[in-house]
């Protein structure tokens, strides 16, 4: 079969492959990209671009106090207390650098927001095509490689290290050499209904979604060395997307950070809405249909973020997936749910905020301990009828602190790295918004600076 030999292979193209292959051909290494599908992006491509970032120019412009300890402290409360502490602490570490390196790049962050898991405003919004773009240019004009249609299909191991992996294209079996190393960034596997199955058997019930390639090859060909596993316990879909979302674009409504409440076919609700929208998709999974309408009034609606997904609920209204009414009485007729319970709900949940009764979930504030709640009293109403989206799944292959593969003992898999969406102990039970971008650029350019200062003397 034919062979080829590089500094760096990466396999995968989302935003830990475009920033691990970028920024190693900006330190001079030769390096290929191989991209399983026909198109660059994964499920970067299909995001809704935010990165999770602090101490910001962004921050600084809106007034936003925040810090190293509540961004910590944040991302440990948000996956349940099990992340690995030690990678938590490398992003931290390396988050400033990576802010500074993409807007050298010429990425824009067009917006900053509150949302998921987070106590402070620290999710980035980018238009993340733009983003992938310009990396991708980057990579190129540095003499980087792109190869599409490119699948992996094995990793070669020779005297414990792994040096090269044969690929599927085409045009038949080939074999990539790597002398720095070989990098998984091969995403999660929430397109692969067995590895769901398996793992995850409840998320097989929630909207597909994902990039078309994320079957789970890296996390295979990794698990066939021995690598070790984390977080394969916690895949749960996200809470947010109506039940006819598409892949044209990114459907997924957050309007319950902004004051909504979520409620049942029976009008009834059945979890506190603050939560993280991973929590919020396992628990809306256990109602019939599958189904959590979202319920607001003009107070809330006038918070529509245009152009900002997770916030603009006037594209979603023009789209035709809001259902809008001068009563509740005839919002649940419109949407299906059981009127009398709508009414009483929202009387309920109303009387709570003026301190008359007890909230019944249990709810105190917007999202995450941030927010004042708003009674739901000014007309017009809306519904937001909304399913769980299996967008990605957060677990997979343990890594340390350079991303370097570890097996199930610990050891590292010397010649192996893993970044983005293939490795798990980052997120642990939950999510918070932006730091799976955030992480992938992160842990991408953590890979391509070990992976040439590893080289330097061999080249010296």
């Amino acid at each position: 079969m034919p062979e080829y030999s590089f500094d760096l292979v990466v396999i995968g193209s989302g935003i830990a492959g475009q920033a691990a292959a970028s920024s190693a051909a900006e330190a001079g290494l030769s390096v290929v990209m191989l991209e399983k599908t026909g198109s660059l992006g994964g499920s970067t491509a299909m995001s809704g671009g935010f990165f999770a970032f602090s101490g910001t120019g962004e921050q600084a412009a809106d007034g936003v106090h925040d810090s190293a300890d509540l961004f910590l402290n944040d991302m440990v409360a948000a996956g349940g207390g099990v992340s690995d502490r030690a990678l938590l602490q490398t992003y931290l570490d390396h988050q400033a650098e990576t802010y500074h390196w993409l807007k050298d790049q010429g990425v824009v962050f067009r917006a900053l927001e509150i949302s998921s898991g987070q106590s402070a405003p620290r999710s980035h919004n980018s238009v993340i095509t733009e983003v992938l773009t310009t990396l991708h240019r980057n990579f190129t004009s540095h003499g980087g490689e792109t190869r599409l249609n490119h699948r992996a299909t094995r990793l070669v191991r020779e005297n414990g290290k792994v040096t090269a992996v044969v690929v599927q294209s085409p045009d038949g079996e080939s074999m990539f050499h790597s002398r720095g190393g070989i990098v998984l960034a091969t995403g999660g596997f929430s397109r692969s209904t067995h590895l769901l199955r398996t793992f995850a058997p409840d998320a097989l019930t929630a909207i597909p979604y994902g990039g078309k390639g994320n079957t789970g090859d890296g996390l295979k060909m990794a698990w066939k060395l021995g690598a070790g596993m984390a977080d394969m316990s916690y895949v749960t879909a996200t809470y947010g997307s109506h039940p006819d979302t598409g892949e044209e674009f990114h459907e997924l409504l957050t309007a319950y950070y902004m004051g909504a409440i979520v409620v049942n076919k029976e009008g009834k609700r059945f979890m506190d809405e603050s939560q993280s929208y991973k929590v919020l998709g396992r628990e809306v999974l256990k109602e019939a249909e599958g189904l959590g309408f979202q319920i607001f009034d003009a107070k809330i609606r006038a918070k529509s973020h245009p152009g900002i997904p997770l916030n603009d609920i006037g594209m979603l209204e023009n789209i035709g997936h809001v259902h809008k009414a001068d009563s509740l009485e005839e919002l649940a007729r419109l949407a299906g749910i059981d009127a009398a319970g709508l009414v009483q709900t929202v009387a309920r949940y109303n009387a709570s905020i003026t301190g008359d009764q007890a909230d019944e979930t249990g709810r105190t504030n917007l999202c995450n301990g941030v927010g004042e709640l708003l009674p739901l009293d000014q007309a017009p109403f809306y519904a937001y009828p909304a399913k769980a989206l299996m967008t990605t799944t957060y677990c997979g292959v343990t890594i340390n602190s350079d991303a370097q593969v570890v097996d199930i003992d610990g050891d590292v898999i010397d010649g192996l790295y893993a970044i983005g969406e293939v490795t798990g102990g980052f997120h642990g039970a939950a999510y918070m918004t932006g730091t799976s971008l955030g992480k992938g650029a992160v842990f991408g350019r953590i890979v391509a600076q070990h992976a040439s200062a590893n080289l330097s003397p061999v080249r010296a």
